[in-house]
């Protein structure tokens, strides 16, 4: 599947997929309170130079259909999603939409594909670990994906609060068994009692029964489940967000041949300048309007 980006129609996205329909559910008041903090891990004062791109006869973007809400196939078969917009409207920042192209194809065929010239760049969620920043150039990542702690909805608990002002030692905290947000949460908060369940679905159970007085876990899957009508409007973040490379990894990042620091640098330019115009804020808020943050 290859996508051009010579129309510049939106998108349509998350139709058939049920926990979009959930994010729907609480976007309008999520936007009304005006609370969502959109991620920016670029500072706003620096100033990029930006590339000569005039070597590059095309810019084909490599991707996946199966990693929403990044990057999916709709309803109607197209290719959507977060990384879709941000491709698109890296590409528009740069003036080369009439050059770009994104494909899609299975995870494990991406790597060949950039390496045999089949395409320049990758969006797919590559993690940026030592062993493959030997074989890919990333740009600085735009999003990381956050671990977060839920409770159950408290008028006279402050959201903001620390959590462990919040949450007194010894309390029952649910995480999911085997998870990087168990270690985390047994490195980070020693002082609590943390109790592991073999499914997301028995840690939001026991969390809305009272069993465990928090739970601590994946941002992306909490702030989906806050929204969804089995949450029952029960919950809501408390403090965050918390980040460890150790742990949760470094985020996501475009990644390109490791010999191209031309185009590595001409993304980054180009995303400092989404987050700058609010752009960027944009599409974050149109696939996660409950926020990660």
């Amino acid at each position: 599947m290859v996508l051009k980006f010579l129309n510049k129609e939106p998108l349509e996205f998350y139709r058939n997929l049920l926990f979009f329909i959930f994010l729907l559910l609480g976007a309008g008041a999520a936007a009304a309170q005006g609370g969502v903090s959109v991620p920016n891990h670029f500072d706003p004062r620096e100033r990029m130079t930006l590339p000569d791109l005039s070597r590059y006869p095309r810019i084909r973007f490599l991707t996946t259909t199966d990693f929403p809400p990044f990057n999916f196939l709709d309803q109607e078969g197209r290719l959507s999603g977060l990384h879709v917009d941000l491709v698109r409207a890296i590409c528009e920042e740069l003036d080369v939409a009439d050059r770009c192209q994104l494909q899609a194809m299975p995870f494990d065929e991406l790597d060949a594909a950039l390496e045999n010239g089949r395409g320049e760049a990758i969006i797919a969620g590559v993690s940026i670990s030592d062993a493959n920043r030997q074989r890919y150039r990333f740009t600085r990542s735009y999003l990381k994906l956050p671990a977060r702690f839920i409770i159950r909805a408290d008028p006279s608990l402050n959201p903001a609060e620390d959590a462990l002002a919040a949450l007194p030692e010894g309390a029952r905290i649910g995480v999911v068994d085997g998870t990087a947000h168990e270690a985390m949460a047994r490195a980070f908060f020693p002082d609590l009692n943390v109790v592991a369940y073999g499914r997301p679905e028995r840690v939001f159970d026991a969390l809305k029964d009272r069993r465990i007085k928090a739970a601590f876990g994946d941002g992306m899957q909490f702030s989906f489940w806050l929204g969804s009508q089995e949450a029952e409007r029960c919950c809501r973040f408390l403090d965050g967000p918390f980040f460890s490379d150790r742990f949760l990894g470094q985020g996501l990042a475009i990644a390109v041949a490791s010999d191209d620091r031309i185009l590595a640098e001409a993304f980054d330019h180009a995303i400092l300048a989404l987050n700058n115009n609010g752009r960027f804020a944009e599409i974050y808020l149109r696939y996660f309007p409950n926020g990660l943050y």
